[in-house]
C-alpha cells in the first residue's frame, strides 16, 4: 500500500499543538478519526475508541522509533481500510524512544483488526519514507499540510 492511499492533506498538522506524549496520542487520534467511515450497517469509530487503541498498543511498547520519529498504531475492528495521519511538533515531544529523542515528527496509522500482515507493510512503508535525514528535515521545515504531503508522496514516488 502507497502512502498515497494512507494520507490526505486534512490529516496532517505541521503545527501539533502536544505538550507530551498523551497529547501527541490524542491530538493523532482526533486526526486519524477524520477519515474513519461507518462501517456496513455500524458507526465510524469515536476519538476515544481510537485514542484508546493507540494507548493500548503504546502501553505494550513505545512507538518511538528513534531519530525524532514515533509511528503510533493500532488496529480496530469493523474497520475496512487504513487510514494514516502526520503530525509535525517542532520541539519535539518525548516519546518513550530507543534512541531517547524526543519526536518531532508523528505518523499514525489505524486499520482493520483481521490485516496484521497488511499492518506490518504499511508500518514498514511509513519507517521506509522517515528513514531518511533530509526527509525528515523537510518534513519538520513544511509549514503547511500540502507542503508536508507533497513530500511524503515525492519520497513515496507518488
Amino acid at each position: 500500500m502507497r502512502l498515497a492511499e494512507l494520507l490526505t492533506v486534512d490529516r496532517i498538522d505541521t503545527d501539533l499543538d502536544a505538550r507530551d506524549k498523551g497529547d501527541a496520542i490524542r491530538a493523532m487520534a482526533k486526526l486519524l478519526a477524520s477519515g474513519l467511515y461507518p462501517s456496513a450497517g455500524g458507526s465510524a469509530p469515536s476519538v476515544e475508541e481510537v485514542e484508546r487503541v493507540l494507548r493500548e498498543r503504546e502501553a505494550v511498547a513505545s512507538t518511538g522509533v528513534g531519530d525524532g520519529v514515533a509511528i503510533p498504531h493500532g488496529r480496530l475492528p469493523g474497520l475496512t481500510r487504513f487510514v494514516g495521519a502526520l503530525g509535525i511538533q517542532k520541539d519535539g515531544v518525548a516519546f518513550d524512544a530507543i534512541d531517547g529523542r524526543p519526536a518531532s515528527i508523528l505518523f499514525a496509522l489505524i486499520g482493520p483488526d483481521r490485516a496484521a500482515g497488511e499492518h506490518l507493510k504499511c508500518l514498514a512503508r511509513i519507517s521506509r519514507a522517515l528513514r531518511d535525514d533530509s526527509v525528515r528535515a523537510k518534513l519538520l521545515g513544511a509549514e503547511a499540510p500540502q507542503r508536508a504531503l507533497d513530500i511524503v508522496l515525492e519520497v513515496d514516488g507518488a
